[in-house]
């Protein structure tokens, strides 16, 4: 046992931690002690291991001189944390005001999930991201716990036109941009899609040929037609071609994004413009079409269309008829084919030619019914001399066509218009759709012709004119117009006179004009040519024009009473039937 005397108490005196030691000592323990701790940085991650868990917190230990506390909740993705898993820390604080070493799992997730979107950007690399709801312009998507926008346009290569149905659903993305300064993200899903097509696209092109039968999804819709994606390809199925009926719009029979079996029907060299067909993978309804179907028989259909020449029938889908609107009535005068159908009408008709190799066929409506022309009565009914009421159909420049009964049509001619007034145009008497009396002038049955008047049906009042206006005698009447040839005269009775520009000449020398009322002498009277030619100057000037032309004598009467002068006015037995004249004349116009 030692001499307490030679016991170095210094050494061992323990008046603290390591003041056992000498300095030499204590720097040697110094040095071996941080040899067993980490070198940390502030703001870096690192890896910790899990020495504890309790209610709040999860201590960690990175290897420091001290462990850390981590806020429990920011585990809570992972339900089965234990001691001794190890997870990644962002270091806050070496040591804050209490002395604790400070850690952040959410802000190493943060800092880590960064690194990967900018080595996504960086290297072009995929990333599974999940929907997480839809805001304007397109979708939020997580990606790392990241929210990144990811626009409308770049969610596929066609239009979407409902953006609900990826929330909720996981995608694959690629960054296409990085906007540090606001920490935003913007990814695509298209350029995705857009890599895989190009693989089809090419392999489609280079396999493609006439008659080939693909599947497409139809991706626009117009009037002539859709557009269908065969993968990275777009083809055009034209509306003709979509069925072997009728049908206005596409719309009737397809619907976007439907997937169809289509056949190629031609593409140009570059493979850029190709033609698609969807009817074409089904039989033609013509080759099912009854052996029995001949020149004859009866045919019911649907009005399917209605042009200017005629109707066109549906028999089924796919075999039409025409029928020409000079097969809708035995009428010799065209008509509209609206007169007779409408498109939807159900009807029955007869065929009259067939063609099956070229797929035509040519139908009528008027077979069904007899030929009016041919009746044995029809002669008897329409004989010269009968009187009748019918339809103004048509107008024309000579005249107007009037349906007296179904098939049965005649001419009015614009000179058997009127007896007094002359009618340039029909459409001056009388309007389309109108009622007209008439009277049969001509039948021609072998011609189916029928020839009619209407002011037929009154005695030629010109016959009692020659008597009121003989060539001689004076009338008081209004100048209507007036041209370089000379002026249009309003006469008694409705009647219109001409007189040249030499015979408006007044008795100061000037010239008569329009609206002035003025007595004119009658000069010329054409019964046939309905033509009464008149002057003003004769009536104070002796016109040569006038020498050797005596109006009619009157009969002279009986006594000492001296014949009246041929140029005087009418007698009172022609003022009297004038007078009955013109009253039926009146009559007539009112009931117009």
């Amino acid at each position: 046992m030692p001499n307490n005397e030679d016991f170095n108490w210094d050494k061992y005196e323990t008046k603290g931690f390591g003041e056992g030691y000498t300095q030499a000592e204590r720097a040697e323990m110094e040095k071996l002690y941080d040899k067993t701790l980490n070198e940390i940085t502030e703001k870096e991650v690192i890896t910790g291991t899990v020495v504890g868990i309790n209610d709040k917190d999860v201590i960690i230990n990175i290897g420091f001189k001290s462990d850390g506390l981590v806020p429990l909740s920011e585990f809570r993705d992972l339900e089965d944390l234990k001691i001794g898993d190890e997870v990644e820390l962002f270091i806050e604080e070496q040591e804050n005001s209490l002395g604790q070493l400070v850690l952040s799992r959410k802000k190493a997730k943060m800092v880590k999930a960064w690194q990967l979107i900018e080595d996504a950007l960086e290297f072009d690399n995929v990333i599974e991201g999940l929907v997480k709801r839809r805001t304007k312009g397109g979708l939020i998507v997580d990606i790392y716990g990241v929210e990144a926008f990811l626009p409308g346009s770049q969610i596929d290569v066609k239009p979407i036109r409902d953006f609900d149905i990826y929330v909720g659903k996981k995608m694959e993305v690629k960054v296409v941009k990085i906007n540090h300064a606001n920490d935003n993200v913007v990814v695509s899903h298209k350029v995705l899609i857009e890599k895989d097509l190009e693989k089809q696209k090419a392999e489609i092109l280079n396999n493609l040929e006439k008659g080939q039968v693909l599947e497409g999804v139809i991706k626009n819709m117009t009037n002539f037609g859709v557009f269908i994606d065969l993968g990275g390809v777009d083809g055009l199925l034209h509306i003709t071609d979509i069925s072997w009926g009728r049908i206005n719009h596409p719309e009737e029979v397809l619907n976007l994004d439907d997937k169809v079996q289509i056949v190629v029907l031609d593409f140009d060299d570059d493979k850029k413009r190709i033609s698609l067909g969807m009817k074409q993978l089904t039989p033609h309804p013509w080759d099912s079409l009854s052996a029995n179907l001949e020149v004859g028989s009866k045919v019911e259909g649907k009005i399917v269309n209605v042009a200017d020449y005629g109707a066109f029938l549906e028999l089924a889908p796919g075999v039409e008829g025409l029928i020409h609107v000079s097969e809708m009535s035995w009428s010799q005068h065209l008509r509209n084919p609206a007169d007779f159908v409408k498109v939807g009408d159900e009807i029955v008709a007869v065929v009259l030619t067939l063609d099956k190799d070229d797929r035509k066929m040519s139908l009528g409506i008027k077979q069904l019914t007899e030929d009016p022309w041919t009746k044995q009565e029809m002669a008897a009914k329409y004989a010269v001399g009968t009187k009748h009421k019918g339809i103004v159909r048509n107008l024309t420049n000579f005249g107007l066509f009037l349906e007296l009964e179904e098939g049965i049509d005649g001419l009015v001619h614009v000179s058997d218009l009127s007896w007094t007034k002359k009618i340039k145009h029909p459409s001056e008497f009388v309007k389309v759709n109108e009622e007209l009396d008439v009277v049969v002038l001509e039948l021609d049955l072998d011609n189916r012709r029928l020839a009619l008047g209407h002011k037929q049906l009154e005695e030629n009042p010109w016959d009692t004119f020659e008597s009121v206006f003989p060539v001689g005698s004076d009338h008081k009447c209004t100048i209507i117009s007036k041209n370089d040839k000379g002026a249009i005269l309003e006469l008694p009775y409705g009647l219109e006179g001409f007189a040249t520009t030499k015979n408006l000449e007044k008795e100061d020398g000037s010239q008569a004009e329009a609206s002035e009322a003025l007595d004119f002498k009658v000069i010329e009277f054409s019964k046939d040519d309905k033509r009464i030619v008149l002057s003003h100057t004769a009536t104070f000037k002796e016109d040569a024009s006038l020498k050797g032309k005596k109006a009619p004598a009157k009969k002279k009467p009986t006594g000492t009473e001296s014949a009246a002068p041929a140029a005087e006015k009418s007698t009172l037995g022609d003022l009297d039937a004038l007078s009955a004249l013109k009253e039926k004349m009146d009559e007539e116009a009112n009931k117009k």
